[in-house]
């Protein structure tokens, strides 16, 4: 029988979602890719793959998760497996520059962005923002990994040099020019399908590592989010949004063949939209949903089982 094969490394991740393709009565199996094998001479099961393998699956003890999932993505296209984020979202999820080259591509601003590798070529990319704010990040991040704020190149060399400084996975840290918002939040666009959902407004006054997933409130010393404010609330999806900048984001995304993701933007002081990031393994806050009525994870579930059953016929056990 056909069904639905979830690809990723982090079930409580996953678990929303298995939940809702339950609920729709969609048949599914998961493929958890920390680790495995693959036989090349083997051809996949009939059905449709889903990849919601992470960029930041290192920082789970999944050093190798993404470079093998890479291949098993490769092998289910070779064989004319509909996939979904497939090899072109997770070259993405896992780089941070070639999300800008391809967010440039299409129209879209990024912030000025050096990438370097070796702390002495780090504190030389920052001498172009010399007088201003500026923020490192990893090129492979999630979860806001390596994320700093610096006002000063000295400030700066303190980090690199320090015991403090985190060195990323693939060894490339980027500088990047901070934004500087006259309001402290940024703004998320939910895509499922190539289909926008809803823009969630993510308070950043308290840092920069957020993420909206239910399980990085729960100790995840990498995604503090924290408690939700009494009468503010960490995440708050946004009614209504309408912005041009959408249709740019679908032009990326449907040239890309990503069907989800969540795009984060923030806006200057003069109302420019500055992109910086694309997360092909987006998650949903359940408690901003549960106020607006609005459920990515079922929008998602069910974008799955009207995939699964414009490809295949078979009858359901």
């Amino acid at each position: 029988m056909s069904k639905v094969y979830v690809i990723h490394e982090n079930s409580e991740w996953t678990v929303h979602l298995t939940k809702r393709l339950e609920e729709l009565g969609v048949p599914y199996e998961e493929w958890h890719l920390d680790e495995g094998t693959l036989d090349l001479s083997t051809e996949p099961p009939e059905g449709i793959f889903y990849s919601r393998m992470s960029a930041s699956s290192h920082t789970r003890d999944h050093r190798f998760a993404a470079e093998f999932t890479a291949q098993v993505l490769a092998w289910l296209e070779a064989h004319g497996r509909t996939v979904l984020n497939g090899t072109n979202a997770l070259k993405l999820e896992v780089s941070k520059v070639l999300q800008y080259l391809e967010l440039n591509k299409y129209g879209v601003k990024t912030p000025k962005t050096i990438a370097a590798v070796g702390k002495e070529n780090i504190l030389k990319a920052a001498e172009s923002f010399a007088g201003q704010s500026f923020i490192t990040k990893h090129n492979r991040a999630g979860k806001g990994l390596g994320v700093q704020l610096f006002h000063s190149i000295e400030a700066l060399k303190t980090y690199v040099e320090g015991t403090t400084f985190e060195e990323p996975v693939d060894g490339i840290t980027l500088i990047q020019e901070y934004i500087l918002s006259p309001e402290s939040y940024i703004t998320r666009c939910e895509f499922v399908g190539g289909n926008f959902v809803y823009a969630v407004k993510v308070d950043t006054s308290e840092g920069f590592e957020l993420c909206p997933a239910d399980v990085c409130q729960i100790g995840d010393l990498f995604c503090p989010v924290g408690e939700e404010v009494e009468e503010k609330p960490k995440f708050q999806i946004i009614e209504g949004f309408e912005d041009e900048i959408l249709n740019k984001y679908k032009d990326v995304l449907v040239n890309n063949n990503i069907q989800v993701a969540g795009i984060e933007f923030i806006r200057n002081a003069e109302g420019t939209i500055f992109t910086y990031d694309i997360n092909t393994n987006t998650n949903y806050n359940s408690d901003a949903e549960a106020k607006a009525g609005k459920y990515g994870m079922l929008e998602l579930a069910s974008f799955l089982k009207k995939t699964l059953e414009e490809n295949y016929t078979t009858t359901k056990a």
